[in-house]
């Protein structure tokens, strides 16, 4: 049923070395919208949307009411769209989208397979690489299929890729940027996979086809804020509406993340039954608190109120951080993104926890919120994203304009491979 503002077709085609896409950060506090023009790989800012979502419509970073969250998407669409008028002289209407999608059960982690290459003189071949990375595809496939079906309890979860990259080949302990041609005995390649549930990502192209865009790709949100900054290796804390996404970046790429269903939504309700306010009023209240503006006594009120929510949340972090650590060094960098994390005592618990003495940190890390201005290959011509709570959809604009960039013998592997076993 096309009930919403036509977008025509030809906006988003390829004019010469530009095209235009949207980028839609489908959230459970908002949806939000950003139209960019990319040229030779950078992107502008065009047009920037946002329009709330209500509790029942988005939960923990999942869509739970398609026609709902398609009327949100909408406004904040046309928001952007309309925008572009002011920056352009002209109105952009994108039929190209890149959405994210986060939540608890989109899963992502590096998995690493060796092998023993039967004769050690003959140059590595790239037949010989594919079926290496074919084996880590389905060991990937087969281990996050069990744990999905675990934890929701569905045996046999349907499951689809969202990302994957190739972090790490090495031969006899030999790292290699390309590996064709090498000679040696021991191959060890690391491939980074994010898998989520089908019923998810089908919501999401739903959402699509109905606001009548072409989705050009789902990328997992926590995958996207870490490749947004090309810092090196970090953790990578991004606090939403609904959850909380965690992003390991270590010996120089993704290999892991992780979600817990804890965010900005349950600061709001605790301190909604602290101070006895409707939810809305509660969410306004923290807000204020959160840019200064209250006065000390009910600063303070609503601090010790918060305060039990806090210690919650620093143990989810902690606890994910440990099983992402395993035995190797965590790297001594937080950089914290998310309209939750503008609340002062998450960056103040962050720096006063005890990290060193509880997790492998070879020092007591840096916390560091994500400035929009960070972001790599993006000007914002709106000037509009200034805060935290921007660099999610940034971040999917960056993954727009870089997508068809890497083209190294490793992507080119991993595509085909991907394609061949139609995961």
């Amino acid at each position: 049923m096309k009930t919403f503002w036509h977008r025509g077709r030809g906006s988003g085609e390829a004019r010469g070395s530009s095209f235009y896409c949207t980028a839609l950060d489908v959230g459970t506090e908002f949806a939000k919208a950003l139209v960019c023009e990319i040229k030779n790989g950078q992107g502008h800012i065009l047009g920037v949307g946002r329009q709330r979502q209500t509790e029942h419509e988005m939960q923990e970073g999942r869509v739970t009411d398609i026609d709902a969250v398609v009327a949100n998407c909408d406004v904040a669409l046309r928001q952007a769209e309309d925008m572009t008028e002011e920056i352009c002289g002209r109105k952009v209407v994108p039929d190209q989208t890149v959405i994210g999608i986060a939540g608890e059960f989109v899963k992502g982690a590096a998995y690493t397979v060796q092998c023993q290459r039967p004769k050690a003189t003959s140059p590595l071949a790239v037949g010989e690489l594919e079926g290496i990375v074919r084996r880590a595809e389905r060991l990937a496939l087969s281990q996050v299929r069990q744990q999905l079906s675990w934890e929701t309890g569905t045996p046999d979860a349907a499951i689809s890729l969202v990302n994957a990259a190739i972090v790490e080949v090495v031969i006899d302990g030999y790292r290699v940027v390309n590996p064709l041609r090498f000679q040696g005995k021991n191959l060890q390649v690391t491939v980074f996979n994010a898998f989520a549930p089908l019923v998810h990502i089908g919501a999401l192209r739903t959402v699509a086809a109905e606001l009548e865009l072409e989705l050009v790709a789902v990328v997992a949100e926590p995958y996207a804020v870490a490749r947004c900054l090309g810092t090196g290796d970090a953790i990578f804390v991004d606090v939403g509406g609904g959850t909380t996404d965690i992003a390991l970046v270590r010996n120089g790429g993704i290999q892991s993340t992780r979600s817990y269903a804890l965010g900005g939504r349950a600061f709001t309700k605790r301190l909604a039954l602290a101070v006895g306010l409707p939810y809305q009023r509660a969410e306004e209240l923290k807000l204020d608190y959160a840019r200064g503006k209250l006065e000390k006594a009910r600063s303070a009120e609503v601090r010790k109120a918060l305060a039990p929510e806090v210690t919650t949340w620093l143990d989810g972090v902690e606890l994910i951080l440990e099983e992402m650590a395993g035995n190797e060094p965590l790297p001594p960098r937080f950089y914290l993104c998310g309209g939750g994390s503008a609340l002062p005592e998450i960056v103040q618990c962050l720096r006063a926890h005890p990290w060193h003495k509880k997790l492998p940190f070879s020092r007591y890390p840096d916390v560091n919120v994500i400035k929009p201005q960070e972001v790599v290959g993006l000007l914002d011509r709106t000037r509009l994203l200034v805060s935290q709570q921007d660099i999610t959809p940034m971040a999917l604009s960056y993954q727009a304009a870089n997508m068809d960039r890497d083209t190294s013998i490793q992507e080119q592997v991993l595509r085909r491979v991907i394609k061949a076993m139609k995961i």
